[in-house]
C-alpha cells in the first residue's frame, strides 16, 4: 500500500516541475518583448519621451490585476487560473504584433495591458509551488520556480533577432518578431499547464495543510488583509518584497542611460544588464535552500544588506566591470528578498487566505515596480546617477532594520520556519 505522504511529495515534485516549465516559457516570452518595448514605444509614438510608456502600462496593468487574480485562483483553481493568464499573454502578444504591423501606438498599449495581466498571473505560480510542499521545503519550491527566469533571460533576447529577420521577410517590421515569439511561448506554456498541472495545487495544498502544522496559533476564521498584515511576520515579508523590488527597479532601469551618457556601446550595456539578470535568477536554487535551512528572516537580511552594498558600489565607477559587479549584486539582493519574503508570507497563511493575500502582495510589488521606474528618471535627471543610487541604498536599509527588529522580538519558543 502506498504511503500517502510519499504520494504527496511525488505530486509536489511534479507540480513544481510543471510550474518551472511554464515559468521558463513565459519569462522567455516576457523578456523577448521587454528588450524592445522602449524602442517600439519611440517608433510608434514618434516621440522619444514616450519610450517608457509601454513598460509603465505593462507594470501598472500587472500590479492592479494581481489582486484580482487572487480571487480568480480561489474561484477556479490554480490550473485554470494560470491557463487563463497565459492565454491573455497569447492575446496580448498577438495584439502587439498586429499593432506594430499597422503602426498603431494605442493598439500596442492595449497589448501591453494584456501582457501585464498575464505576467501577474504567472508570477503567482511561485505560491502554488509553496502550498503543495511541506513547510521545510517551501523555500526550495519557490526558488525552483523562480529560477525559470534564468532560462527566460537566455532564450528571450537570443530569439528576438532571428524572429525579426523572419517577419521582415514577410514584409512586417522586424520589431514585431519578438512579440510573435512571445505569443508562441505563452501558448506552449498554457498547454503545459493545462495538461500537466494535475491535480490542482489548490487541492493538494489543502491536504498538505492538514498533515503539517502551518502556524503556531490556529485561526478559527478566515482573516482579512488588515488582520493578516498586522502580524509582524507577514508585514516583514511584504516590506522586504516591496522595497526590494523598488530598489532593484530604481537602479536597474536607469543604469543603461547612465552608461550611454559615458559613451558605452550597446554590447557593454547589454553585458552589464546580463550580469544583473544572472544575479536575479541564477542563484534562486541557493536562496530557497538557505531559506529552508537558515530561516526566512536570515535570507531577507542577507538580501537587504546586499542591496545596500550594491547601490553604493554602483557609484564607484561608470566603467563596465564595476557596474557589472554592482548590478549583479543588485540582482542577487533582490532575489534573496523576493524568495525569502515569498516563503515567509506563505508560512503565515491558511489555505483559504492564500490566493487573495498573495495577490494583494503582488499588487504592492507591482506598484513598487512602476513607482521605481517612474522615480528613477526624475531622480536621475535632477540629481544624477550617484545620488539616485544613494537614495536607493537608504530605501534598501529600511527592510534591513525591519528584519533585525522582528528577529530580535520573536518569542524564544518553537516557531514555524521563518
Amino acid at each position: 500500500m502506498n504511503n500517502p505522504l510519499t504520494n504527496l511529495e511525488s505530486i509536489a515534485r511534479k507540480i513544481t516541475a510543471i510550474l518551472f516549465a511554464q515559468q521558463s516559457l513565459a519569462s522567455a516570452g516576457f523578456i523577448a518583448a521587454a528588450t524592445l518595448n522602449s524602442i517600439v514605444g519611440k517608433e510608434l509614438s514618434n516621440n522619444p519621451s514616450w519610450a517608457g510608456v509601454p513598460t509603465a502600462v505593462y507594470l501598472l496593468a500587472g500590479a492592479f490585476s494581481a489582486y484580482l487574480w487572487g480571487y480568480v485562483y480561489d474561484a477556479i483553481g490554480r490550473r485554470k487560473g494560470l491557463t487563463t493568464g497565459l492565454s491573455a499573454g497569447v492575446a496580448g502578444s498577438s495584439l502587439t504584433f498586429y499593432a506594430i504591423a499597422i503602426h498603431s501606438f494605442p493598439l500596442f498599449l492595449g497589448g501591453m495591458v494584456l501582457m501585464g495581466i498575464a505576467n501577474s498571473a504567472v508570477q503567482l505560480g511561485r505560491f502554488a509551488a509553496a502550498e503543495v510542499n511541506k513547510p521545510e521545503h517551501r523555500g526550495r519550491a519557490i526558488s525552483n520556480v523562480v529560477i525559470g527566469g534564468t532560462v527566460g533571460s537566455v532564450i528571450g533576447p537570443f530569439v528576438a533577432g532571428p524572429a525579426g529577420t523572419l517577419v521582415r521577410s514577410w514584409g512586417v517590421d522586424e520589431l514585431a518578431g519578438a512579440y510573435m515569439v512571445a505569443a508562441i511561448l505563452f501558448a506552449f506554456g498554457a498547454i503545459v499547464v493545462f495538461t500537466g498541472l494535475r491535480p490542482d495545487p489548490r487541492e493538494i495544498g489543502a491536504q498538505v495543510a492538514e498533515k503539517y502544522p502551518e502556524t503556531l496559533i490556529k485561526h478559527k476564521h478566515v482573516r482579512g488583509l488588515r488582520e493578516i498584515f498586522s502580524q509582524p511576520a507577514a508585514l516583514v515579508a511584504l516590506v522586504s518584497m516591496v522595497l526590494g523590488q523598488m530598489v532593484m527597479v530604481l537602479v536597474m532601469v536607469i543604469t543603461s542611460l547612465h552608461m550611454r551618457g559615458h559613451n558605452h556601446d550597446l554590447s557593454d550595456i547589454s553585458a552589464v544588464i546580463a550580469s544583473h539578470t544572472f544575479g536575479m535568477y541564477a542563484f534562486s536554487i541557493i536562496s530557497g535552500r538557505l531559506a529552508d535551512k537558515w530561516g526566512r528572516g536570515t535570507v531577507i537580511l542577507i538580501g537587504s544588506a546586499t542591496l545596500v552594498i550594491s547601490c553604493i558600489a554602483a557609484t564607484i565607477s561608470p566603467d563596465v566591470l564595476p557596474l557589472g559587479v554592482a548590478l549583479f549584486l543588485l540582482g542577487l539582493g533582490w532575489n534573496f528578498c523576493f524568495v525569502g519574503g515569498s516563503t515567509l508570507l506563505a508560512d503565515q497563511l491558511s489555505p483559504a487566505e492564500r490566493a487573495r493575500t498573495q495577490g494583494f502582495n503582488d499588487l504592492m510589488v507591482g506598484l513598487a515596480s512602476a513607482l521605481g521606474s517612474l522615480e528613477s528618471g526624475f531622480i536621475f535627471a535632477s540629481l544624477g546617477y550617484n545620488m539616485m543610487a544613494y537614495v536607493s541604498a537608504v530605501a534598501a536599509f529600511i527592510p534591513l532594520i525591519v528584519v533585525i527588529v522582528w528577529m530580535m522580538r520573536k518569542p524564544a519558543q518553537p516557531q514555524p520556519i521563518g
